[in-house]
């Protein structure tokens, strides 16, 4: 595995330091899990008969980190990434043929965007999730949570393809 190069988050700080420290790590625990790997290893599956894969755990939270900040917190009406419309396992059932590139690019650009939207918000912002209010401050909790069930997959997944370990 390639050098660890995330910084831990601090144990101290106020209370928006603190989530978005959690969420750099585990954003770059992601990218940690998947670096050094070939197109073929980030595609490999978990164990059949699930579709669970690196790259479909990028195409993921790509997917997840435009819903939560772009269409919810920061109301834009984009559609959903990777035909999810049709099929809302498109990101993980459809890596055989998608490329490796575009989902990483894809990822970083919607984690960039996520960040200037939540930097111009309040935690007490609130945004609509299916009719349904949302605090900023519940966003950055949920994709705490959320990176941190698929980065145990990811720990699982690398560990399968070459032995490595660790969090």
């Amino acid at each position: 595995m390639t050098e660890d190069t995330r910084i831990p988050p601090a144990l101290t700080g106020d209370e928006r330091t603190t989530l978005n420290n959690w969420l750099e790590w585990h954003r770059a625990t992601l990218a940690f899990k998947c670096a050094g790997l070939s197109d073929d290893q980030l595609r490999l599956r978990s164990a059949s008969p699930s579709t669970l894969s690196l790259l479909g755990l990028v195409r993921h939270m790509a997917h997840v980190e435009r819903s939560w900040f772009r269409r919810v917190l920061n109301g834009e009406d984009l559609p959903k990434l990777w035909d999810k419309d049709r099929d809302n396992d498109a990101d993980f059932k459809e890596v055989d043929t998608a490329s490796v590139k575009e989902a990483f690019a894809t990822w970083e650009e919607e984690i960039e965007r996520a960040r200037a939207i939540s930097a111009a918000k309040p935690l007490e912002a609130v945004g609509d999730r299916n009719g349904q209010a949302c605090t900023h401050r519940y966003i950055l909790i949920h994709m705490v949570e959320e990176y941190a069930r698929h980065n145990g997959h990811a720990d699982l997944l690398r560990e399968r393809i070459d032995g490595a370990i660790g969090d």
